[in-house]
């Protein structure tokens, strides 16, 4: 490891020393934000804790198995725990230089999912369908919460477009990848000729804003339309104009909720979602501006890059932002088994992440 990375290392040590002092404090307690949040941070630098004390371990398995060469009696089991001291010296490096990569602070969060049917017609509705059915199988099988928010049905099934929010630890780290487009190849439910048809559907994921910042919108930027719902809920959802739309004016972004029964609710949803909506374009550009390297999207909700192929005839699923990243195992991912796809985008990020930081320490 670089002295200068070992130094970083050292000063996160000496910062989690730094808030145990501060958090024994009772008077720290007298700031509920500020107690939180040193809390919050205390947790995030536990594991690096750990991980310096196994290190130090280490260490002195080591020192003591090199001592034990000099007896000839001992030399051969010192021989073998040497080599075992060193493989252990040599992952905890790869973890500690790992845990050095800047952690993303709404990793822990929720999100708002987003699935557009894009070029291909019936047939892209249906694929947009069958995505926001494979990300709500894999928010089942990691017991997070699903709650669609607004739906705009396929002629032919699917959706035209969708918005769900989902709720649970970890779902922002877990999905924040996902966002471009997905592009599907296979013989459509609406063609009788059997010809294989491409057609796409675009994903954007949008954190849940954080209430420890909030957004602040002035009332007189926004429009705000009522309007009848189209989605589930029986008579009453369709009957009134529950619904509600609001247009940001000065970006155009618009946003729409009408799966809760009084335009007060539906109010409150759709303006959570747009400050999470203008706080993730910020940090969007704010990205772009110092990292416009990156070759994983991070949650900027930009559907302009074709980010994966899903294959049907051949049971064949590829992303195209990682070399190799193929798995013939389609059904399965289309019943919610993600983490294979997730769990390799993820190493990848913290790859290029370690590279950019030891180049920018050296």
């Amino acid at each position: 490891m670089l002295p200068s990375l070992r130094r970083k290392l050292e000063a996160l040590a000496e910062r989690r020393d730094e808030l145990e002092r501060l958090l024994s404090d009772p008077a720290a307690a007298a700031d509920q934000a500020r107690y939180r949040a040193w809390s919050r941070e205390f947790a995030s630098l536990a594991p690096l804790s750990s991980a310096l004390a196994d290190e130090a371990r280490a260490r002195a398995d080591l020192a003591a198995a090199q001592a034990l060469r000099d007896d000839p009696e001992l030399r051969e089991m010192a021989d073998e725990e040497v080599t075992s001291a060193s493989a252990r010296l040599a992952e905890l490096d790869a973890a500690l230089m790992a845990l050095l990569v800047p952690r993303d602070a709404r990793d822990d969060g929720g999100i708002y999912l987003e699935v557009r049917a894009g070029t291909g017609g019936d047939e892209a509705a249906i694929f947009a369908g069958d995505l926001f059915r494979l990300y709500s199988r894999y928010a089942e099988r990691q017991g997070w919460r699903v709650e669609v928010e607004s739906a705009n049905a396929g002629e032919h099934g699917g959706f035209r477009e969708v918005v769900a929010r989902i709720e649970g630890a970890g779902a922002y780290a877990r999905l924040k990848f996902e966002s471009g487009t997905h592009r599907v190849q296979r013989v459509p439910e609406t063609e009788s000729q059997g010809r294989i048809h491409t057609s796409a559907a675009t994903v954007a994921i949008i954190p849940v804003e954080d209430e420890s910042e909030p957004i602040e919108i002035n009332p007189a930027d926004l429009r705000v339309d009522t309007f009848r719902s189209s989605g589930a809920g029986g008579q009453h959802v369709n009957k009134t104009d529950s619904a509600i739309r609001i247009t940001h004016l000065p970006s155009g972004v618009v946003v729409e909720s009408q799966t809760e029964r009084s335009q007060h609710a539906n109010r409150d949803k759709a303006m959570k979602r747009l400050k999470a909506m203008l706080a993730e374009a910020e940090a969007a550009r704010r990205a772009a501006a110092t990292a416009q390297s990156r070759k994983l999207q991070v949650g900027s909700g930009d559907r302009s890059q074709r980010i994966r192929t899903y294959n049907f005839p051949q049971g064949r699923i590829t992303d195209h932002r990682v070399d190799g990243l193929t798995l013939y195992d389609l059904p399965a991912v289309m019943e919610g088994a993600l983490d294979p796809l997730v769990d390799r985008l993820l190493q990848e990020h913290q790859a290029d992440e370690l590279a950019r930081l030891t180049e920018q320490s050296t």
